[in-house]
């Protein structure tokens, strides 16, 4: 395996007797001052905006605060400074690249995170579907590895995307770069990704504050179910030109 002359997000491999290119997945751990907090399957890069995104998901900042990458394990610790504005007690944060804070699903617990989102722009069904193929993806081109979550505004303009073997983890990058800038809460922006919708992904769209959450593939129930609660407008199958919507329809024109 070489990294030789690539960005760190994949890797070439040999396969079948030729070269392939494969996603890069490391641990990243987030420390808050000198405490480790969490632990989280990843693809490097934009590392600082992934813990911001992830701290603030979980109701522990409500702004941006410095967070730096450390010299440790190879660059592998982003370093968080405090306080927190509550304390996460003794729950335990390790996160994989598939499933997110594994054992987490309390929509109460969401419901207090989150304030109820804003009536938000009404969008044309049709740029809705069209999401998906605005998302500029160059590391899943090249592997066929990576998800990705985009931020638009309600002209369909590509604000942010952000790449990670983990979908949790690209929607962290975004929502994190989007603190950073001053911009949260999302309220009158969209949110792309390119995969299924789970409860993870509207839940941290909701604590974000965006009213529009949009995806390739499928929502599963407890999505849906969770849209609704927080009045969000969920999307799902964008693609063909096509898209299916399963909560929220009064933001959808056409």
């Amino acid at each position: 395996m070489s990294h030789e002359g690539l960005p760190s997000t994949y890797v070439r491999v040999e396969r079948d007797g030729a070269e392939d290119l494969v996603a890069v997945e490391e641990p990243l751990e987030i420390r808050v001052d000198t405490r480790a907090l969490a632990v989280t399957m990843r693809t490097p890069g934009h590392d600082e905006e992934l813990a911001l995104g992830f701290l603030f998901g979980e109701g522990l900042i409500d702004r941006p605060v410095e967070a730096g990458l450390s010299d440790d394990l190879a660059g592998n610790v982003v370093v968080v400074t405090g306080p927190l504005l509550r304390d996460p007690g003794a729950r335990s944060f390790y996160t994989t690249s598939s499933c997110g804070v594994c054992g987490k699903g309390a929509i109460e617990e969401v419901a207090v995170l989150s304030k109820p989102l804003p009536a938000g722009p009404t969008l044309d069904r049709d740029m809705i579907a069209s999401l998906p193929d605005r998302l500029h993806q160059p590391g899943f081109d090249r592997t066929g590895g990576l998800h990705a979550t985009g931020l638009f505004d309600p002209s369909g303009e590509l604000l942010c995307v952000r790449e990670d073997v983990g979908r949790h983890n690209a929607m962290d990058k975004v929502i994190g770069w989007a603190l950073a800038k001053g911009a949260v809460p999302l309220h009158d922006r969209v949110l792309c990704v390119s995969g299924r919708l789970s409860f993870e992904l509207v839940q941290k769209a909701a604590v974000a504050g965006a009213p529009i959450l949009v995806g390739v593939g499928a929502p599963s129930s407890l999505a849906i179910e969770l849209s609704v609660e927080r009045g969000l407008t969920l999307c799902g199958f964008a693609r063909d030109g096509r898209v299916n919507v399963y909560a929220g329809a009064e933001r959808v024109r056409g």
